[in-house]
């Protein structure tokens, strides 16, 4: 088994865990976002009042909206940019010995060389996943849109139970999400805000460069100690995959406020300042009706989200490929010793 495999299967494992661990997180935090109207009371409310309002007004079941395409969708986003990271580091790596053997640089990759890898990676991973993360992003903020569908109007008594069990209520899985995006803008419209989240390719890249540049001065630290070991454990990991998150998240939040309200549905009739044409649009429209706040709603939440996941992927991955490669080396173990009987 090739090591860009190990690290692609150990990966999409790491994601899976993580994004069960802090799924209601996320999708509190898809609604923070695509909440658009400023004077909504909802944006006085903290992250755990409003979980704790989606369970009271919904069901726990609204905190995993989405949860099943969520997880094909990790899966495959961390296998895919592992496997490609892998083999796009294997060729930096390789071309670094090869200008250290003409006498330039040390043999190891830069910086600049890991953005690139991270960047080249992302750019893959968007381009082959983005319709899953639409209908991730629809289904997580469905229940919402469907109850402000009736903000305003006067229901009678014995009308509005049935009206709210109707509306609120409906089945909307994922060929429900796949025919209402189709009938909306076709087969292209599954890559709405692919142009932010190709930016946005930018965080993993600042998260992998400030990973591998810290992993590795931590690693090259300890090999020159006393007891010359380059371990690192797994709750170093952990720290390292959570501070590296954290840096990579600032910077690009604005991207993914964006993103998350391109691929959210669309109001019909609603204001036209709550619909977006395309990115611009939405950015001009952000500025111009909610000022620079709009960029960075719920952006605390999105930091304790995206730390705890970070640091929970990488820890879990680079357990499992510990694991991976020990059994495969015990399997070619027990292999040769068969031969030799």
């Amino acid at each position: 088994m090739s090591d860009a495999l190990i690290n692609g299967l150990a990966g999409a494992g790491g994601g899976i865990i993580a994004q069960l661990i802090t799924y209601p997180l996320q999708t509190v935090n898809t609604r923070q976002q695509t909440e658009r109207d400023p004077k909504n009371e909802k944006k006085n409310l903290g992250t755990l009042q409003q979980m704790c309002q989606v369970v009271k007004n919904e069901g726990w079941e609204r905190l995993y909206g989405g949860l099943t395409p969520s997880l094909v969708g990790t899966a495959t986003s961390q296998g895919v940019y592992y496997y490609f990271y892998q083999i796009f580091r294997h060729k930096a790596e390789v071309a670094a010995l090869q200008q250290k053997m003409l006498g330039v640089g040390d043999g190891s990759v830069g910086m600049l060389s890991s953005l690139i890898v991270a960047a080249l990676s992302g750019c893959v991973n968007v381009l082959l996943t983005n319709p899953i993360w639409l209908v991730v992003t629809r289904m997580q903020t469905h229940r919402k849109d469907s109850s402000k569908a009736l903000s305003g109007q006067k229901l009678s008594d014995a009308t509005e139970q049935t009206t709210l069990s109707a509306v609120e209520r409906p089945p909307y899985g994922t060929s429900n999400v796949v025919q209402e995006v189709y009938q909306e803008a076709g087969v292209l419209g599954f890559w709405k805000g692919v142009l932010p989240t190709l930016i946005m390719v930018s965080n993993p890249s600042i998260q992998f460069m400030l990973y591998e540049t810290i992993l590795g001065k931590l690693k090259k630290r300890r090999a020159q100690s006393k007891t010359g070991s380059n371990g690192v454990t797994a709750v170093e990991i952990f720290l390292l995959g959570a501070v590296a998150k954290l840096g990579a998240t600032v910077v690009t939040y604005p991207l993914l406020v964006v993103k998350s309200r391109l691929q959210a549905r669309q109001a019909k009739d609603g204001d036209k300042k709550q619909q977006y044409k395309g990115t611009l649009d939405a950015i001009i429209k952000m500025i111009r009706y909610e000022g620079f706040y709009g960029f960075y709603k719920g952006m605390g939440t999105k930091i304790v989200q995206s730390v705890l996941a970070a640091a929970v992927l990488f820890m879990v991955k680079e357990e499992l490929v510990n694991k991976i490669r020990s059994l495969l080396a015990k399997g070619a173990s027990n292999n040769v010793k068969r031969k030799l009987m």
